[in-house]
């Protein structure tokens, strides 16, 4: 019987000693990634950081998050405290979050943080970082618009103010039927929200419309807009054929330069087809500015449920994000 109760004893200290080890072992996991994963490590490593972050530099990456102000230090987060890890890591998260779409799981393991801590962060992050910039006003005056337009396109379109077009993200699909209707996208055909992108001649975004369903198109969206309010009487906007929205920048006296449409004639005039030709040749500008905004990769992967709630300020970012890195548009463009 006295043999029996020294097994018991020392089963029950084995289970105890194993519980503590594994508690032991837990913290000390998470003592070691909080430790080892930084953005203070990529001081020396542009590669790295350009890899996670989509800036060119840590010095880059520091300033970016200096334009976000003193406020980074005190926020409010939208499910509770935070302490761990610090703003320069918490801000270095959410660019992850954004530039790799990594899941939280994955950074709750990188930065040695539980799961829940990682979405309180990066929803109280991409709210805060949307709020801040928009502050910024990112439509430039028309001195500086032509000032800082390529040579080549300055020469052809003097007057051009903003080229536009449409892009889309693809999202889970909603569980209601009419959160299905509206978001879906028959030339995706799939379901997306979908924004208006809008660049300078000189390669800056300098305008992006809230997020609508896939299914609203171009002139729905710019009709919600007040674009043809903020530009100046004599302007020029550039566009794609689907933006037949010359009724609407009438009435301010811009004028909307969009490839010609065939209506009811076989076929174009040699004149119409070099027009249409150099309308293109400048108007892909914009379609590289929003391929550079896609390699934030949670605008081309799938978004979740959160992430579409978020989208409008998640598509913001990314694109005001593209304004500080290096400009991809040639000053003799």
């Amino acid at each position: 019987m006295q043999k029996l109760k020294n097994v018991e004893t020392q089963t029950d200290h084995s289970v105890a000693d194993i519980s503590v080890e594994q508690k032991s072992e837990s913290t000390q996991t998470f003592t070691t990634n909080s430790s080892r994963y930084s953005a203070q490590h990529f001081i020396n490593d542009p590669r790295g950081l350009h890899f996670y972050t989509g800036l060119e530099n840590y010095g880059k990456f520091q300033f970016v998050l200096k334009t976000l102000g003193p406020t980074a230090s005190a926020l409010h987060y939208a499910y509770g405290p935070v302490r761990n890890p610090n703003v320069q890591d918490q801000f270095f998260l959410t660019l992850i979050k954004l530039r790799r779409h990594t899941t939280n799981f994955e950074l709750s393991r990188m930065f040695g943080i539980l799961e829940t801590d990682v979405y309180n962060i990066v929803c109280t992050w991409i709210r805060f970082m949307a709020l801040q910039w928009r502050e910024i006003n990112i439509w430039p005056s028309e001195d500086l618009a032509r000032f800082y337009s390529p040579s080549d396109f300055h020469l052809k379109f003097p007057k051009t103010r903003v080229i536009l077009d449409g892009t889309e993200c693809p999202i889970k699909r909603p569980k209601l039927p009419v959160a299905q209707q509206s978001t879906f996208s028959t030339y995706k055909n799939r379901n997306t929200v979908k924004v208006i992108v809008g660049a300078t001649p000189g390669g800056m975004v300098s305008y992006v419309s809230p997020s609508y369903g896939g299914s609203t198109s171009d002139r729905h969206i710019l009709e919600r807009s007040n674009l043809p309010a903020m530009c100046t009487p004599g302007d020029s906007v550039m566009a794609d054929k689907g933006f037949d929205v010359q009724d609407m920048f009438a009435p301010y006296d811009v004028t909307v330069n969009i490839p010609t449409f065939f209506k009811k004639v076989n076929r174009l005039s040699s004149k119409t087809v070099l027009k249409d030709r150099k309308i293109a040749s400048k108007r892909v500008h914009i379609e590289r500015i929003i391929g550079l905004g896609k390699t934030y990769k949670i605008l081309s992967d799938v978004m979740n449920q959160s992430e579409t709630q978020l989208s409008t300020d998640i598509i913001f970012i990314c694109y005001m994000l593209c304004n500080f890195r290096k400009c991809i548009v040639s000053r003799h463009a």
